[in-house]
């Protein structure tokens, strides 16, 4: 019995996360265009015509942008709760009725073999919330798009097998950058994104004993690089007495192309 996960997009271009179950095939988030995704399915030999459902978080583009295409396309059954569903109806097109479907946040849905639980966090959508799936004993979080990791939070995600945790920005670049301090002001703010080092002390109080795999995501085109963002998250977790390739190894995201499929 196995759990595979994927994160086939991350970043500011586009989202979206695959993992599959011997009985599921789930898609949380489709932020890039239909052919975009067709593309990221074929890098790791799986197909959106296999999908069992989507999934949302929320309803900003850059999570959302092939969500109707695919749907319509493939009759993915889609779930996200009331308000995501309301902000997001004219963006993503006439989904039937038949596939669209209300996963309250706060709340467990059971997918076939797995247990999917949805938690709330802190950003500038209508109810923005992530996921922890649990199968067989092993448990995966998937946590981007937030100002902050509040305790709430760490309780719901700790001890996960693996974690994919977004690591957005490194402070110095964002406030050196040429966004607008609107835009800056934004993404610093407990609605925003958080940096590299908040990533590397949210790490450091949830990472627990059966944690194997941290996958590093949504990192800013403009305000991040990758090797900068592996180097203050270990940093950050050695100084908390927590040693990276130990008992647990850092892995790289990309906008373009997806992380190889991956045993939980």
């Amino acid at each position: 019995m196995t759990m595979r996960f994927s994160v086939l997009a991350s970043g500011s271009t586009g989202n979206a996360f695959y993992i599959e179950t011997n009985r599921q095939r789930l898609l949380v988030d489709a932020g890039l265009s239909g052919k975009q995704l067709e593309e990221l399915f074929a890098q790791i030999g799986r197909h959106p015509k296999q999908l069992d459902a989507l999934l949302v978080t929320h309803e900003h583009s850059d999570h959302i942008k092939g969500l109707g295409v695919l749907a319509r396309k493939y009759r993915l059954p889609v779930y996200a709760n009331e308000k995501t569903w309301r902000a997001m109806e004219q963006a993503v097109g006439d989904i039937p009725p038949e596939q669209k479907f209300v996963f309250p946040l706060g709340a467990v849905r059971t997918f076939g073999d797995v247990d999917v639980e949805s938690f709330g966090v802190s950003h500038d959508a209508a109810e923005p919330m992530f996921y922890v799936f649990h199968y067989e004993g092993k448990k995966l979080a998937l946590l981007t798009d937030t100002g902050y990791v509040s305790e709430r939070i760490k309780k719901t995600i700790e001890n996960a097998d693996v974690f994919v945790l977004e690591s957005n920005h490194d402070v110095g670049m964002l406030r050196m950058g040429r966004y607008p301090w609107s835009v800056k002001r934004r993404i610093l703010s407990d609605v925003g994104h958080i940096s590299n080092e908040e990533a590397g002390l949210a790490l450091a109080d949830v990472i627990g004993d059966r944690t194997k795999q941290i996958y590093l995501a949504h990192l800013s085109q403009d305000n991040n690089m990758k090797e900068l963002a592996r180097m203050t998250v270990t940093q950050v977790l050695e100084q908390k007495g927590l040693a990276v390739g130990a008992r647990f190894r850092l892995y790289d995201t990309d906008p373009r192309r997806a992380t190889a499929l991956a045993y939980v």
